[in-house]
């Protein structure tokens, strides 16, 4: 099992997105890009497929255990953090207005009618 393997596992059994893997990555002040992490979860023969290094699962794993425990100095619940409901980007609510009236087809000229 490869290194991609390991975070694609953990990233699907873990439900995180891309920018969420970054902000654990930078809890142990390990910078990366989206378009990193992509890379690493794509399949072998992909164009853009990258090789997920030691370095990187390391301090993913390390960011990881941060992420869920926290830290000596303020310890969290990993049950609580995993439950935690995740945020979601605000979306503007529409206001429905009423139904459009429907246009009358009652009578409509068609192109491709057959001439008698």
């Amino acid at each position: 099992m490869t290194n991609n393997d390991i975070l694609k596992k953990l990233r699907v059994a873990l439900m995180l997105r891309d920018d969420e893997i970054v902000e654990i990555l930078e809890l142990v002040d390990f910078r990366i890009s989206k378009s990193e992490i992509g890379a690493f979860c794509r399949k072998e023969g992909h164009p853009k497929y990258r090789e997920c290094g030691d370095q990187v699962l390391r301090n993913f794993l390390n960011g990881l255990v941060i992420h869920l425990r926290g830290t000596k100095e303020n310890p969290k619940n990993p049950k609580e953090v995993l439950n935690k409901p995740k945020a979601q980007k605000s979306i503007p609510e529409r206001k429905f207005d009423k139904p459009k009236k429907k246009p009358d087809l009652g009578y409509v000229k068609y192109k491709n009618k057959k001439k008698s």
